[in-house]
């Protein structure tokens, strides 16, 4: 059966590039991008980045739009149906239900992305909350420039960045993880180690092993009770305690919906007709030979240009394999992985002698390398990327970390 409208439901990274993907791909029927939010596709990293970091609000902040309201008009051609997120899916039918209408499709990708979970009994109350949306980082941002006194729950990747970027504005900040070891489920021990002296370094307050007990206040947030028994005053609570895959409203579409949408190597639901891409995704992986769900942007970008061209042309759909990759921003610092962490051995192979400041890892699996972390060293990241989508064995790993080694310091 030809294609004549494609659906993509999620107006997000992964969903552009299908749309993109598929006009690239010479595809002239329709297309419709689904939207849950009123605004156009943006970039999400820049949240919990730059965007915190700007001058003071005078109006509306700068939204990073991956593309604008004329580009999807004209030059993609694309229906928007943004502001009022996707509710049901029938694919016997090959509809798609947004609020109370109706989208039949004959291809569908499936790139809601996921949710950021909230920290329970702090609903209603002011001055808590989440990073997911611009909506959410425009709360925060107007937070820090107000001077508040900042407590981040949860020690990962964003909340960190949020921490850093009040202490670039000068504020008092106490991160709150539960861990004994800040990122110990995505780095590793040592790793995660390392990392945090970038916050105790930076005269960031850092309680591990503690949880949240109670957030407190009237009508606005004004402290923060501990597990310990010990108390946080706090003006801003932000929440970074992971995210949900958005799957709620397939409830009863047939899919398999477990910590995401279950797809073959192809991003293919089992479903027909119906393919998903992005942090809602768990895919099998060929090169790790596993089922994945990355919330990465690398991946989510990749993911929605492969889904959409196989949704168009399932007779000739690929795989899509990925070694996984992130980066974070820190003080300054950049924090860079490729590959996965959970391995038999970790081996530091270059460091500087001040914690934190310069320092490679590699991750070995058996007898190859699976995975490496670096920090302010932006150009071996992707060198040791490659290897690993080679397969490269472990001494071939370390013998080349060796070599970069030599050359640094003849340099």
């Amino acid at each position: 059966m030809s294609v004549e409208h494609l659906v993509v439901v999620g107006a997000s990274l992964a969903g552009l590039r299908a749309v993109e993907a598929a006009r690239k791909a010479g595809f002239d029927g329709r297309i419709t991008l689904v939207g849950a939010e009123e605004h156009l596709p943006y970039d999400r990293p820049p949240l919990s980045k730059a965007f915190l970091e700007g001058d003071r609000l005078d109006g509306a902040p700068e939204i990073p739009l991956f593309r604008s309201g004329e580009t999807f008009r004209h030059e993609l051609d694309v229906h928007l149906m943004l502001g009022e997120p996707a509710t049901a899916l029938d694919p016997e039918r090959k509809v798609v239900c947004v609020g109370q209408r109706e989208v039949a499709y004959d291809a569908l990708v499936l790139a809601t992305g996921a949710t950021a979970r909230d920290l329970p009994g702090t609903q209603g109350l002011d001055g808590v909350h989440t990073l997911r949306t611009v909506d959410d980082a425009v709360a925060v941002r107007a937070a820090l420039e107000g001077g508040a006194r900042t407590v981040v729950v949860g020690a990962g990747f964003i909340g960190s960045e949020v921490a850093a970027t009040a202490r670039k504005r000068g504020l008092d900040v106490t991160v709150v993880e539960t861990l004994p070891t800040p990122l110990q489920a995505a780095v590793g021990r040592t790793m995660g180690e390392i990392c945090s002296s970038l916050h105790t370094r930076n005269a960031t307050g850092l309680r591990c092993g503690v949880s949240v007990d109670s957030v407190e206040g009237r009508a606005r947030v004004e402290r923060v009770v501990l597990s310990d028994g010990s108390v946080l005053d706090a003006d801003l609570v932000v929440v970074g305690i992971g995210a949900a895959p958005s799957t709620g409203w397939l409830a009863g579409s047939g899919l398999v919906v477990d910590d995401g949408i279950h797809c073959d190597a192809t991003l293919w639901t089992g479903v027909e007709g119906v393919y998903a891409a992005g942090d809602v995704a768990r895919w099998y992986n060929p090169l790790f030979d596993r089922a994945m769900r990355l919330e990465h942007w690398t991946s989510a970008a990749e993911q929605g240009a492969r889904a959409a061209r196989n949704a168009l042309d399932p007779p000739t759909a690929r795989s899509y394999s990925t070694v996984p990759y992130f980066w974070s921003d820190w003080y300054g610092s950049r924090i860079q992985f490729v590959g996965v962490a959970d391995a038999d051995e970790l081996v530091i192979v270059d460091a500087d002698p001040d914690p934190g400041s310069r320092c490679v890892a590699l991750y070995r699996a058996g007898d190859a390398v699976a995975g490496a972390m670096t920090i302010n060293a932006p150009t071996e990241i992707m060198k040791y990327r490659g290897m690993i989508a080679k397969r490269a064995s472990w001494r071939d790993a370390l013998s080349f970390a060796e070599s970069r080694r030599a050359v640094a310091g003849v340099s």
